[in-house]
């Protein structure tokens, strides 16, 4: 009834597509991305480990969401200053939506932990103990570990007229401690639990207890563990001695972790980075999860002196920050995982001829993680060694660890090639990272660039310039994805390997820009952002509404991350209007709204959240059978194609453009298993299968028949 309310209010409102009803909120679309997370948790045709890793992911999620988008809500709310948001909603009703939302859901995810996955760890060998339920020789060993490994990173700060109450940084576990002193009374503490231990403390069995005595528990493997917090608090008479410890309240702070940059005035942007990871863990108290045993008296301490409401508070019936239950995804049970595959390498690059030929020879596409992340690495490791290559060029804007791209960059420098590599400090949550990698790239000689002030730079481009007998030559990889090999393995990702020379030019016109000072912004193929991206993307919406006008067949095709920008969504209305069939699949956030009449009856959304993470951009015109495919790093989202430096790519080649239509995009789009399928009010449902249709999900497939877009080779 409440989505025919809606379609009914909604249809004739085709004179005004700035009519804030037809517009999703931004930030309760994400809130239903991640309920579709937490629905992977529930699920019981996944393995029990995946299933954790879920709820984990749900977790994590979460804090991410407050330390970013709540905290910018707040700062809209205090400064009083809006733009306001396509769906109207002023910043005090989104932070009530949120919390209305969000309720229910953190019942729903402790209720998934308590009674479904607990009880199917036990079942497993696997036990998450209390302290309590513990046997007295786990206990006196658990003491001695506290008292050797833990006990001297402990200190407890008081709370007094002569203490004022300490820091509380960023995402730490906490516990409010009530002590009662001979001379002065009921006393409060605050005991920070140190980060560098696992959340998850393994511990043996009563019968092996002895031959543990000298060893730290966290050398071994175990099925059994106990929550690090709760060995603390069993132990806090060692911290308080003449004291007697009344109680001791689990708590945990989130805070605004999106300092404001000011770019402009930086003499140095690194060292402004620098300088905002550490301002990080003293923003402002966004949220404030409290155990449920706490008593008011303790709250009311934590609510008055990190200054929060009481909306930002959240009683948690269970361990708080379930993120930490990731690390039982170490523990060495593979039947409790999905099954690994190998991934698959195109049948060209699976001999000794040199890269630079084959891609000489014929375009390559790979799709991660169904194919592997080597031949990335092998581009820019045979570039590092190949006495003809003068230059590579590439943006990193999230690389990892012991990256093996970053390795074969230093190579090439080492080698004589000249180097000239943008590393996106700003990237979010890897600034540190990253500030390591760039200073460590320049100690090897390589030119490193920091970005443009006031964008970040998210595009995905590397190129070698090589010298050969007819000239120099541009070889290039554009990717949906970063240069991450870690990631390659988990999120579903589009890699194009060419040698074209209007592909070449772009590039390298693109690189000119963001390492001096070009200001050329007309660009051949690509479509670039902030510049023509936009009108590009809208360009071509608008031509298949006049050629489907003339003569029929319009079809539009978008994968994304999100779809949030108001003029490609009324273009996409439009569209719809005039009678173009429109499928969208958007892994997290979507604005707009499917089957208004009218309006949108034409256009469908779908997700599909599952195994591997859906992150390739992929946008698929019919153009009168004139077919155009175009990939890159953009979604259609204000952030995207206004503050920030994005690519989109044209796939030319038919061959190759028809794999993408036939065995990665359609596949996607045919998925009845792990899609959703968005409903006008902004719900979502698992798509329905005809009667005759059979179960098909789309990663299973891909993973079954990975390589099958090489079958051109």
């Amino acid at each position: 009834m409440v989505i025919e309310n809606i379609k009914q209010r909604l249809s004739g409102s085709s004179q005004d597509l700035s009519n804030p009803d037809l517009y999703i909120n931004r930030e309760l679309s994400w809130l239903r991305f991640n309920d579709r997370v937490l629905e992977e948790a529930l699920d019981e045709t996944h393995p029990l480990f995946e299933r954790l890793k879920f709820l984990a992911i749900f977790s994590s999620n979460l804090d991410e969401f407050y330390m970013i988008r709540v905290s910018g809500l707040r700062r809209q709310m205090e400064a009083s200053t809006l733009e306001a948001p396509p769906d109207d909603f002023l910043p005090s009703e989104q932070l009530a939506m949120i919390r209305q939302r969000l309720l229910p859901k953190l019942e729903e995810q402790y209720d998934c932990w308590q009674n479904d996955l607990l009880p199917k760890l036990k079942d497993q060998g696997i036990k998450i103990l209390h302290y309590e339920q513990l046997k007295r020789k786990q206990r006196k060993l658990l003491r001695s570990y506290f008292k050797k490994e833990i006990y001297p990173a402990l200190t407890p700060l008081a709370f007094d007229p002569g203490h004022p109450f300490p820091h509380i940084s960023n995402l730490s576990m906490n516990l409010a401690v009530v002590v009662h002193d001979p001379k002065h009374g009921q006393r409060f503490a605050r005991l920070k639990v140190p980060k560098n231990y696992p959340r998850l403390i393994p511990i043996p069995s009563e019968e092996k207890a002895d031959e543990y005595q000298d060893l730290g528990l966290h050398e071994r493997n175990s099925t059994n563990f106990v929550w690090l917090e709760e060995v603390v608090k069993a132990n806090l008479d060692l911290l308080f001695p003449g004291l007697k410890v009344e109680a001791a309240y689990p708590f945990r702070v989130t805070r605004d972790a999106d300092p404001e940059i000011e770019e402009d005035e930086a003499s140095d942007l690194l060292e402004a980075i620098e300088e905002s990871v550490r301002v990080r863990q003293f923003g402002s108290a966004i949220r404030l999860e409290i155990d449920r045993s706490m008593p008011d008296q303790v709250r009311d301490i934590l609510q008055t002196n990190l200054d929060v409401a009481s909306y930002q508070i959240y009683i948690v019936d269970g361990p708080i920050g379930l993120s930490d239950v990731m690390e039982l995804m170490g523990i060495n049970r593979p039947e409790l995982k999905d099954v690994p595959f190998k991934p698959s390498v195109p049948p060209s690059l699976s001999t000794e001829e040199s890269i630079f030929s084959v891609i000489r020879r014929k375009n390559i596409l790979i799709y991660h993680p169904y194919d592997s992340f080597d031949p990335v690495v092998r581009f820019i490791r045979e570039a590092a060694r190949d006495p003809e290559v003068l230059a590579i060029k590439m943006i990193l804007y999230r690389v990892g660890p012991d990256s093996p791209v970053v390795a074969a960059l230093m190579d090439a420098r080492e080698n004589g090639k000249q180097v000239a590599v943008l590393v996106e400090l700003k990237a979010r949550f890897d600034e540190e990272n990253n500030i390591v990698w760039a200073k460590s790239l320049e100690r090897a000689g390589v030119h490193v660039v920091y970005g443009l002030v006031g964008l970040k730079t998210h595009a995905k481009v590397s190129v070698v310039i090589r010298h050969e007998q007819e000239g120099i030559r541009r070889y290039i990889h554009l990717a949906t994805g970063n240069y991450n090999d870690e990631t390659a393995r988990v999120y579903a990702d589009l890699g194009y390997f060419t040698c074209d020379p209007s592909l070449g030019k772009d590039v390298s016109a693109l690189f000119n820009g963001l390492t001096g000072y070009s200001r050329d912004e007309e660009y051949k193929k690509l479509l670039v952002a902030p510049g023509n991206m936009k009108e590009g993307i809208i360009f071509r919406i608008d031509r298949e509404i006049k050629i489907h006008q003339e003569q029929g067949g319009g079809y539009l095709a978008f994968k994304m991350n999100s779809l949030v920008d108001l003029h490609c969504i009324e273009a996409l209305y439009r569209a719809s209007q005039a009678g173009v069939k429109v499928d969208i699949q958007t892994r997290g956030i979507c604005c707009l709204r499917p089957g208004i009449p009218g309006v949108s009856e034409n256009i469908s959304v779908t997700s599909v959240v599952g195994r591997f993470l859906e992150h390739a951009r992929i946008y698929y015109f019919h153009n009168g059978g004139e077919e155009e495919i175009w990939l890159g790093s953009a979604d259609l989202m204000p952030r995207n194609l206004y503050r920030r430096v994005e690519t989109l790519f044209p796939i030319e080649d038919e061959i190759i453009r028809n794999s993408i239509r036939d065995e990665i995009l359609n596949i996607h789009l045919k998925d009845n298993v792990k899609a959703r399928r968005m409903l006008p009010d902004g719900t979502y449902e698992p798509v329905k299968r005809g009667e005759n249709e059979d179960p098909f999900n789309s990663q299973e497939w891909l993973i079954k028949n990975r390589g099958i877009w090489h079958h051109a080779e």
